[in-house]
């Protein structure tokens, strides 16, 4: 497992996957709680179709919190230097997947927590990246983006509290059963004020760079309505002239771990593949 240390001294673990004669990079950001080795059957259909992907345990989480803190009970919790730091040490990868590619478009893709890490890096370095894609998104806004009980809508006597996650109910379980991944809410994990560094919008007169917006209809996180607002901003403010929104019926926050993965992957790579072509 490569990793490198970020400004503070915490260990970034991340992982490479080549593939052969690429055709671009992807560098993907999972979200709050969870860790990359959730992403393989994603992975594994990026690297099919030549793209090489970057995947770290942003700080806090998976095998970086495990080793910033030794303490299984504290993943989430993002430590020294707290959300800031978590942007930046994603940025670090950015800038060395640029250094190790040199000549690749740069596509990030962020799921949830991982989607508000984009907005931020477009935001604040948008020449590093030649596109970007959220999934289970938001336009981090008060009112837009909800912060209550994102199990709200399937309380159930034998509710697990991870129905939100997918309809698949074998997702929440293995979710709940995973040594590297924790249900404790965000706000407990951040604490207010890195919780509040969540909001913003996207920037003004950022350069042009595809974006695609894929969401459940029954996200709770923040829903249709919400990513579609995230998408009138990127183009009304920032700009952009290639949007896409796909909302996918009866999906919840983890598309990508949907009943219809298979579907939502195919999607993505068909949104992917004539902005970044086979390369001669």
């Amino acid at each position: 497992m490569p990793e490198f240390d970020d400004a503070h001294g915490v260990a970034i673990v991340y992982d490479v996957h080549p593939a052969d004669r690429p055709r671009a990079v992807v560098q993907l950001l999972h979200g709050v709680g969870e860790h990359a080795g959730r992403y393989r059957p994603l992975i594994d259909a990026l690297v099919a179709e030549g793209y090489s992907v970057y995947a770290d345990d942003h700080r806090g989480h998976g095998r970086t919190g495990l080793r910033q803190h030794g303490d299984p009970a504290r993943l989430g919790r993002l430590g020294r230097g707290g959300h800031r730091a978590a942007v930046e040490a994603v940025r670090m990868l950015s800038q060395r997947v640029r250094e190790e590619n040199p000549g690749l478009p740069l596509v990030l893709v962020g799921h949830s927590w991982g989607s508000f890490l984009a907005q931020i890096l477009v935001n604040d370095d948008p020449h590093l990246y030649d596109a970007v894609v959220l999934s289970g998104s938001a336009l981090r806004w008060p009112g837009a983006l909800n912060a209550g009980d994102l199990n709200a809508a399937w309380k159930a006597k034998d509710a697990t509290g991870a129905e939100w996650l997918s309809s698949d109910p074998e997702v929440g379980r293995a979710f709940l059963a995973d040594p590297l991944t924790t249900s404790v809410p965000l706000l407990k994990l951040f604490g207010p004020l890195d919780a509040a560094r969540l909001y913003g919008r996207p920037r003004r007169g950022l350069p042009d760079i595809p974006a695609l917006l894929m969401v459940g209809r029954d996200d709770s996180v923040g829903g249709p309505r919400s990513v579609h607002r995230l998408a009138d901003a990127y183009r009304t403010r920032s700009g952009f002239t290639d949007v896409t929104t796909l909302v996918y019926p009866e999906g919840r926050h983890e598309i990508f771990n949907e009943v219809n993965q298979a579907e939502v992957r195919a999607d993505l790579l068909a949104w992917l593949a004539p902005r970044f072509p086979v390369r001669a």
